[in-house]
């Protein structure tokens, strides 16, 4: 038995608790003995400390069974209870040991109902994993994995500037507003991704190329606000081939553009990374081929 800080305050060992639940279970001292693999002595010893921090018999031995008196009834109701707590936190604690998090990094054009429902598949399946999702520019994730604060990426890149455990073409498309074109205007207004975005100096290029004078009229690190922008007649664009909606129109050599077939699809993580990292890259890779057909 241990004491606390505050003086006469008795902690009650749960060894003991265990002891005279078994012996009340049980009705016998020689019986909870052989469950618990003590000995009958031992046994009788545990209630008897019970008994004097207690203050109260707490068991009455008669000829063949042991019951227990009325303080020993309202011990024995925390009792169980303790117990219970008990066990409920050595389980909650030994999942924590084989619990694990696992940080995935999307762009956030990947951040749509296919991909969140693989996690929520995936989740299904392990219970035990915590996901920890990041979306951003692909710069951003790819810097995040390579300091060690993301376990798996999927990231945009240009076409082997990185070894990769997975890669795509992924095709690209100047696109301009289906009602409301912007590329015969001067200067042509462009919509971009932030100066750090992946597509901002390949626009930019190509449209000093063709000798034209430029603005940018609309700047936003969301796919959708991009998007939206060009369809609402702000400016053109260089968008992926899959980010194209009805509400845009595909410009190409005949408005002075040249193609862009330099980007691809990258999914990074460690040869050495934990076997549900493994599973969750493979998941992923099989999603991305499924919607390339």
């Amino acid at each position: 038995m241990s004491t606390s800080a505050k003086p006469n305050r008795s902690l009650f060992d749960l060894d003991l608790l265990r002891a005279i639940v078994t012996v009340a279970d049980c009705g016998s001292f020689t019986t909870a003995a052989a469950r618990l693999h003590s000995t009958q002595s031992t046994i009788s010893q545990k209630i008897r400390r019970l008994e004097d921090m207690a203050g109260h018999p707490l068991l009455v031995r008669g000829n063949r069974e042991v019951h227990p008196t009325d303080a020993g009834q309202t011990l024995l109701g925390h009792a169980r209870q303790m117990l219970a707590l008990n066990e409920q936190m050595l389980g909650a604690l030994a999942g924590a040991t084989v619990a694990i998090t696992l940080r995935l990094g999307v762009p956030e054009d990947f951040v749509n109902a296919r991909t969140t429902h693989l996690l929520g598949s995936f989740n299904r399946r392990h219970p035990q994993v915590k996901l920890e999702v990041t979306s951003g520019l692909s710069r951003d994730l790819a810097t995040s994995y390579d300091h060690g604060e993301l376990d798996l990426v999927l990231i945009k890149q240009r076409r082997n500037s990185r070894q990769a455990t997975a890669c795509w073409p992924e095709p690209m498309r100047w696109v301009d507003s289906a009602r409301s074109p912007c590329i015969a205007l001067d200067p042509v207004p462009l919509v971009t991704f932030p100066p750090r975005g992946l597509y901002r100096d390949d626009l930019i290029a190509a449209v000093e190329a063709m000798g034209r004078r430029w603005r940018i009229s609309f700047t936003s690190s969301s796919l959708g606000g991009i998007q939206g922008a060009v369809a609402d007649g702000m400016g053109i664009s260089l968008l992926p081939a899959r980010a194209m909606t009805r509400e845009h129109r595909a410009l190409n050599r005949r408005h002075g553009l040249p193609p862009m077939e330099s980007m691809e699809i990258a999914l990074l993580h460690r040869p050495g990374a934990d076997p549900l990292v493994h599973e969750l890259g493979g998941r992923l890779a099989r999603l991305i081929e499924r919607e390339r057909r």
